[in-house]
């Protein structure tokens, strides 16, 4: 069984940056191809970033230039940094690797 677990979020002002983690558990599982999710209130879950291996491969429009994907090969990690926070940002962020979903870590943006 594989659990993907997030860390990281929290309640920042708008301006502010915060940077997120996504940890793998378990089944030994290597976090290859890895997307950010996230799901404001009354909102669809949307894909925010996504990388395969070490290289970006999507980012929303709404968060290009703000946000950055990257991934720790040594501790097999995969981080979402997030600046110049906005209030439409805030949301439950989710990592994701196919079929496998963290519970989500909760983001709030102040205006």
């Amino acid at each position: 069984q594989v659990q993907l677990q997030e860390s990281g979020g929290g309640l920042v002002q708008a301006g502010g940056f915060l940077r997120l983690s996504c940890a793998a558990s378990g089944r030994t599982v290597t976090l290859d191809a890895v997307g950010w999710f996230r799901q404001a209130p009354g909102k669809e879950r949307e894909l925010v970033a996504a990388i395969r291996w070490t290289e970006p491969t999507y980012f929303a429009d709404s968060v290009k230039g703000r946000f950055a994907i990257s991934r720790d090969n040594a501790k097999n990690t995969v981080a979402l940094q997030m600046t110049r926070l906005k209030p439409e940002d805030t949301a439950v962020y989710y990592c994701n690797k196919d079929h496998y979903w963290g519970q989500g870590t909760q983001v709030t943006v102040s205006a």
